[in-house]
């Protein structure tokens, strides 16, 4: 069935017979005694240090009900004076390295949320940590807490990732990411939208993501990770959680897998399940020209749009009415009151009026990296394209909201 633009989303073909690579290929269980939580465990480590690895590795372990027990937990596992820290929700795992001041050798499992809370909420300096089978102790200065540690025994171990890797500069890599992960969907109930697709592009990169009511495009030229023609769908929640990972610069390394993606940055490894299914075919509704084009300052806009939307409530959209020699933006709810905001801004084409959801609008202008912005319209039920002046790399586009 041909794809087609519908008012109010992006239609896509039905995505219910897409598949998903089982997460568990990754995976195996410890070979241990039946029921053992643990073996001893003694280590010392600064505070602050030992917090912030227990809260990113902690944000891959699981809340959800009717998962294992075992997976709202982390893993921490001595070795000498490196300690490793493994988060897993069985689709996305963080495991991390720390240097520690270790004694005892061994491995044990604590809640991730409870460790992480109770080791930020600690005074300043060492922390010591000291796990028995049945009993786990954080103590720092006069605080003393005692944990029951999780089943060692039950807590699943990560595959190797795989052995070839190509490396992707940190600070160009997470930028790209910044500017289309938004717009992947968050619906699991069409998984191949929440996946961000990869793909060999003219010698370079291209990430893509919609979730059906906006589309982000970008290039990353010259970045030779994927073969001729190679594309993978990666989860943008994984992506999501890399992003954070990469505010330090440097290089992130990739590691692909035939069912699973690797990044490794500094002393981190975040390896995800890769979603198998057909992208959408998004070349399609990219239109290849815009009669009507505005152009105006990113700042001031981006401004307007978030004073304006206070008065946006119940999924009501903005109004932007354009002309040859402004803009002005309103947003009126019923039975609340109305917002207005001109702005100096050029365009070339036909004066019109259109409607987008704020908040889709705002991220597409945020993301888009330039002091100057352009809106492309065909008219005010087609699809629109915000890009950056000078900015060819990147693209935006969305969906208005139909107005009377």
């Amino acid at each position: 069935m041909p794809l087609g633009i519908g008012i109010g989303a992006l239609r896509w073909p039905d995505l219910g017979l897409c598949t998903i690579h089982s997460p568990y290929h990754c995976h195996h269980h410890l070979k241990r005694r039946r029921d053992e939580k643990g073996c001893p465990v003694k280590f010392r480590c600064e505070r602050e240090s030992l917090a912030d690895a227990l809260a990113t590795a902690g944000r891959a372990a699981t809340g959800r009900t009717g998962t294992l027990p075992v997976l709202s937990g982390l893993r921490l596992e001595l070795a000498g004076d490196r300690l490793t820290i493994t988060g897993t929700d069985l689709d996305l795992t963080i495991q991390l390295e720390l240097a520690v001041g270790g004694d005892v050798d061994g491995g044990t499992v604590l809640p991730a949320r409870l460790a992480s809370d109770i080791v930020r909420s600690l005074p300043p300096g060492r922390v010591e940590v000291v796990a028995e089978a049945d009993d786990v102790r954080i103590s720092s200065g006069r605080s003393q807490f005692s944990v029951r540690p999780l089943s060692l025994d039950d807590y699943p171990r990560v595959a190797a990732p795989a052995s070839s890797a190509v490396t992707l500069d940190a600070a160009a890599f997470g930028d790209a990411l910044r500017q289309v992960v938004r717009a992947a969907s968050t619906d699991e109930a069409r998984p191949i939208l929440t996946g961000v697709l990869l793909a060999a592009e003219n010698d370079g990169l291209r990430l893509v993501a919609t979730d059906s009511y906006r589309l982000a495009v970008r290039d990353l030229p010259g970045v030779s990770v994927l073969g001729a023609d190679q594309k993978v769908l990666v989860p943008g929640r994984a992506l999501g959680e890399l992003q954070r990972l990469l505010g330090g610069g440097g290089e992130v390394t990739l590691r692909l897998g035939e069912r699973d993606a690797t990044f490794e940055v500094g002393s981190t490894r975040l390896t995800t399940r890769l979603i198998e299914g057909e992208f959408p075919n998004y070349r399609q509704l990219i239109p290849q020209s815009h009669p009507n084009t505005l152009t105006v300052e990113r700042e001031p806009l981006l401004e307007a749009i978030r004073r304006v939307k206070i008065l946006a409530r119940d999924a009501t959209p903005v109004r932007l009415q354009i002309a040859a020699d402004g803009l002005k933006l309103t947003a009126i709810t019923q039975d609340v009151g109305n917002a207005t905001e001109e702005l100096d801004a050029s365009s070339v084409g036909s004066e019109l009026t259109v409607a987008f959801n704020p908040d889709y609008l705002a991220a597409g202008i945020e993301a888009a990296g330039a002091e100057q912005v352009t809106l492309s319209t065909i008219d005010g039920l087609k699809p629109a394209v915000v890009r950056g002046v000078d900015r060819d790399d990147y693209l935006y586009l969305l969906m208005p909201v139909r107005v009377p």
